[in-house]
């Protein structure tokens, strides 16, 4: 079914009196191909027995993780992670184990874990960090609405107790992280966003942990996805892809510039602030970098993956040049470049097909795309030539990163509390929490993760 066919079938839908795509031919456009394609089912195995298939490196040090694109408006729906044997893959359910399993009150089992032992007590230690040098807690915030599910448990609407501030809190069960291996994503996760500080980058203003949990409280954007509100409202012009596509290079540029990979680039991990400004988010496989060295590690989500990363050959920050690339043709055409068929297909076409280019897009826009979607990551253009581009001589970078630019599309929202565009199945859940297993592991895995943005990232152990 091709997106006029759902437009004739579902008349009472908003983006129905707009123009989706640019003047052009769309009878071939799959509603699969503006959104990704539906989640595979958890039972699928991923072999590396046949020639072409994801296989992680076998000397690299992290567990491959490859996203599914997803219609969360917050997570993957699942992600292939590695198994004890290196040369397999395995594809493991993150959503629906965790929905089956809420049976408490939000936070209960937190508070029962507090109770154990007072976090005034000078001798109640947790991961061998004294709880009672945080210096903020559960307890600090009052829980509103669930708002998504991540990898490891749930996404909340939080206001700190005391305050009219409202935050998003990520909270992530310890005994789910070391099962997948994880422990280093979620450590360098929280590392990165305690050094990151740019307009265009969700920031961290808290973590901290109990018994069972880790806690990270971020700035609450809700705006929604910067792809659901272009659906809804059938923008896809050059104009308002330049504008965004450029406040997601100087995000991406900054976090070059300091050493960060984002490496899981796409259209979930870009969120609308109020004002219609980009906001980068999800920052689970982001990694820090030397400009010597080259990560092997096979993570991502598959359609926005560069060539040497489903080569296996190492890759460096150019690959995430390769993956604005994609968001950028899939804003500027509504489609995916490299996708349909299976993965194996998929992988084939991102090592081997050429990219294929719209008649109706502007000569400027053909050079930019061409630039950044070029295989040999050598070759790729990267930071300043892309700022210096023909397509963007119109933008004044200083004035965009000053947040001086105001967007033509700016989303509704009823204040900081709204959470209109937030998909409802998450927004209507009871404020319930899935119980967690006691981790069995060292007591120091989670050492030194309390921050708050008050104050320097430093706690005595």
């Amino acid at each position: 079914m091709n997106l006029r066919s759902i437009a004739a079938s579902t008349v009472s839908c908003p983006f129905l009196n707009h123009s989706l795509f640019p003047n052009g031919p769309t009878s071939d456009i799959e509603f699969s191909d503006v959104f990704g394609p539906i989640p595979v089912e958890s039972s699928m195995a991923v072999s590396s027995e046949k020639p072409g298939n994801l296989v992680a490196s076998p000397d690299s040090s992290d567990p491959a993780v490859i996203h599914v694109r997803s219609h969360s408006l917050l997570a993957p729906v699942a992600s292939i992670v590695r198994s004890s044997e290196l040369s397999k893959l395995s594809l493991h359910d993150e959503t629906g184990d965790e929905l089956d399993l809420v049976k408490e009150e939000i936070f209960e089992e937190t508070q029962n874990e507090l109770k154990e032992g007072s976090v005034k007590e000078t001798n109640l230690q947790v991961n061998d960090h004294c709880l009672n040098q945080q210096t903020i807690g559960v307890g600090d915030f009052e829980v509103l609405k669930v708002v998504g599910q991540g990898s490891f448990g749930m996404v909340y609407q939080v206001r700190k107790s005391g305050t009219s501030e409202i935050y998003a809190m990520k909270v992530m069960r310890k005994d789910k992280i070391m099962q997948k291996n994880h422990v280093e994503y979620v450590k360098s996760e929280r590392d990165i966003l305690t050094k990151v500080d740019h307009p265009f980058i969700v920031r961290l203003r808290y973590s901290f942990q109990t018994k069972y949990r880790l806690y990270l409280v971020l700035d609450f954007v809700n705006g929604g996805h910067l792809f659901f509100q272009l659906y809804q409202q059938g923008l896809f012009r050059e104009e308002l892809a330049r504008f965004y596509t450029a406040e997601i290079i100087c995000a991406v540029s900054h976090l070059h510039a300091n050493g960060i990979m984002h490496r899981d680039l796409k259209p979930e991990n870009i969120l609308l602030d109020a004002d219609g400004h980009v906001v980068l988010t999800d920052f689970g496989l982001a990694k820090q970098f030397s400009e010597t060295a080259r990560s092997n590690s096979m993570c991502g989500t598959l359609e926005y993956m560069a060539p040497e990363i489903v080569m296996g050959k190492g890759h460096d920050k150019a690959a995430d040049w390769w993956s604005v690339g994609i968001l950028l043709y899939e804003m500027l055409t509504g489609k995916l470049p490299f996708a349909g068929g299976n993965r194996q297909k998929i992988q084939q076409k991102i090592i081997k097909d050429k990219i294929k280019l719209p008649a109706f897009l502007s000569s400027e826009a053909h050079s930019l795309l061409k630039g950044l979607l070029q295989k040999d990551d050598s070759k790729r253009l990267g930071g300043e030539e892309i700022k210096n581009h023909k397509w963007f001589k119109s933008v004044n970078w200083k004035k965009l990163e000053a947040r001086e630019i105001r967007p033509s599309f700016v989303p509704e929202v009823a204040g900081k509390h709204c959470v209109a565009n937030f998909e409802q199945r998450w927004t209507s859940m009871p404020l319930l929490d899935s119980p967690a297993a006691s981790p069995k592991t060292d007591d120091k895995t989670f050492k030194r993760f309390s921050f708050t943005s008050e104050m320097p990232d430093f706690y005595p152990e």
